[in-house]
């Protein structure tokens, strides 16, 4: 049995399921390579967008200890999640602990249950998150309410997330799936190039001062109108039809 399920709910959309139930979902080095592998495949495979989902009880429980004692962290297996260009959404019912929370904030979209957990308790480890945590959760929530979670290792709800910013949309537990397939869907049916183009450009407002940000928008603005997808746009909307996208 696989600790990475693929399922196919919508058309160009890949749903990709943690499977270990025993361990509430906690993520071995193993599952966050299988998850790169997934990407990969799909990425090459045509799909347009991705939810990745736990179950009722976790999304993900934080890193595997038992490994983590004996093997180490192997954090360098994130590093080809964050360079995945599909548009990816979390679904996120139970809990999302420690690195749970951590692969959350590495998509881009968060679909919460509104009794959901999320928390970066790494520090009852005399840790601290080593996945992104300190720095996608103070960008998403502020400093105050990042410090908060991080130095005391509490908790939120899936409704105080929303309230904070951190999810994009808050649920009951039996509708987070279905949001979040809808969400995608919503992507897989758009411009592609263009929405790969958005997600490289919304990086960059993170990781670029904000003149050269403004030049790598603006240059990405002018290589998608030689595209064909992005003459396709303008031509659809002055000739009030739906475009055609054809990904190139």
């Amino acid at each position: 049995m696989t600790d990475v399920l693929h399922e196919t709910p919508a058309s160009g959309v890949v749903l990709l399921r943690l499977n270990r139930p025993k361990k509430l979902n906690a993520l071995s080095n193993g599952v966050v390579t299988l998850l790169g592998d997934e990407l990969e495949r799909a990425d090459a495979g045509g799909v347009r967008a991705v939810v990745i989902a736990g179950d009722a009880r976790a999304f993900a429980a934080g890193a595997d200890l038992d490994e983590f004692l004996s093997s180490g962290p192997g954090l360098e297996a994130w590093d080809r999640l964050w360079k995945c260009e599909l548009p990816l959404i979390a679904a996120v019912r139970g809990i999302a602990f420690g690195g749970g929370l951590e692969l959350a904030m590495s998509c881009d979209m968060i679909v919460a249950a509104e009794d959901a957990r999320l928390g970066q308790p790494e520090i009852k480890l005399g840790l601290i998150p080593g996945a992104g945590g300190t720095q996608r959760l103070t960008r998403a929530v502020g400093k105050a309410v990042a410090s908060e979670m991080v130095f005391l290792g509490g908790e939120i709800s899936g409704r105080a997330a929303y309230e904070r910013g951190l999810v994009n949309r808050c649920v009951p537990s039996e509708r987070v799936e279905a949001t979040a397939v809808e969400l995608a869907a919503q992507l897989a049916g758009g411009a592609p190039l263009a929405i790969r183009a958005a997600k490289r450009a919304i990086a960059a407002a993170y990781e670029m001062p904000l003149a050269q940000a403004l030049t790598f928008e603006r240059s990405t603005f002018y290589e998608l109108l030689k595209t064909e997808d992005g003459r396709e746009g303008v031509e659809a909307f002055a000739q009030r039809r739906k475009a055609q996208w054809k990904g190139r």
